[in-house]
């Protein structure tokens, strides 16, 4: 059975698109080894993919606005 969870996770996470999955492994991993230093690597793994998933989004958007181009004019044509 722990065979069967495995292979499935693995074939979900090689189908996912690249931009779904963007964090959650590098997090997975990281949670599921403290989840399992407690009893509970499963709910450590779960919750490390959410978190790196989130993280890996605040990023990008953080990097977006840094390339956003920024003008010098007031709006009114004027420099």
């Amino acid at each position: 059975m722990k065979r069967l969870i495995i292979c499935t996770a693995v074939l979900g996470l090689a189908f996912s698109s690249a931009a779904q999955a963007k964090g959650c492994i590098k997090g997975a991993i990281v949670g599921g080894a403290a989840g399992s230093v407690a009893g509970h690597g499963k709910v450590g793994a779960a919750a490390g993919c959410a978190i790196g998933h989130h993280e890996a989004n605040k990023a990008d958007a953080e990097k977006a606005k840094a390339q956003a181009p920024t003008s010098s004019s007031r709006g009114d044509g004027k420099f």
